[in-house]
């Protein structure tokens, strides 16, 4: 089944609602938002050129991710993205701010009757829509194949942005993951606004002056 037929096959099972695929980017860093995108697809244009070649983020190199981006945004889709800052994520856990991020993405469709296919196997509380949780959607999916697309390209951009700002920590090239240059940069310049200090090593590094509620 490919993954327009996987969303034909639940749009028939709720033809009165629109399908809208959540997916986030961005909950293993050390350092910048955990960020969720919501998209509905309609469905004539399933068959468009690029929607055809979308994929999993994952499965796609950076090059192709950013010009899907660039092409999927101009298509007349329905596409919110949501942040939850570094701050976020260390008052209140990991899940918990990757839950806030998925509310506000989903906030472009308040008053609208949708069904969200969220990925992964945790439903979003909180949240007055109909709701499907799909372990590994973003491999099924077209629309949360989709959203993965729109949440991982726009982290990634937003982690260039601040890298020109702290260039120190090579967050351009890793993007905020724990690689080893970036950990060595930690500790050579301590950790900066954008680190999420309730994360190891981070956490460490600072001498454990914080921790997760």
């Amino acid at each position: 089944m490919t993954l327009a037929e996987f969303d034909r096959t639940v749009q028939t099972a709720a033809p009165d609602l629109l399908l809208v695929g959540i997916d986030e980017a961005g909950r293993g860093p050390l350092a910048g938002p955990v960020t969720a995108a919501a998209c509905y697809i309609p469905t004539d244009l399933y068959g468009n050129e690029i929607i055809s070649q979308i994929n999993d983020s994952k499965k796609l190199a950076p090059a192709k991710r950013q010009k899907l981006y660039n092409a999927l945004i101009k298509l007349p889709i329905t596409y919110c993205l949501g942040f939850a800052a570094c701050e976020e994520i260390d008052k209140i856990n990991i899940l918990q701010a990757t839950f806030i991020a998925m509310r506000r993405a989903l906030a472009k469709f308040d008053g609208q009757n949708i069904f969200a296919l969220v990925d992964g196997n945790r439903e979003i509380p909180d949240i007055k829509h109909k709701q499907k949780t799909v372990i590994g959607g973003d491999a099924l999916s077209l629309s949360i194949a989709a959203a993965s697309i729109l949440a991982k390209v726009s982290r990634d951009n937003y982690m260039e942005i601040i890298n020109k700002i702290f260039p120190q920590y090579g967050f351009c090239g890793h993007k905020g993951y724990g690689t080893k240059q970036h950990i060595e940069a930690v500790k050579t310049h301590g950790p900066c606004a954008e680190h999420r200090k309730t994360f190891e090593p981070i956490s460490s590094i600072c001498g454990g002056l914080f921790y997760n509620k």
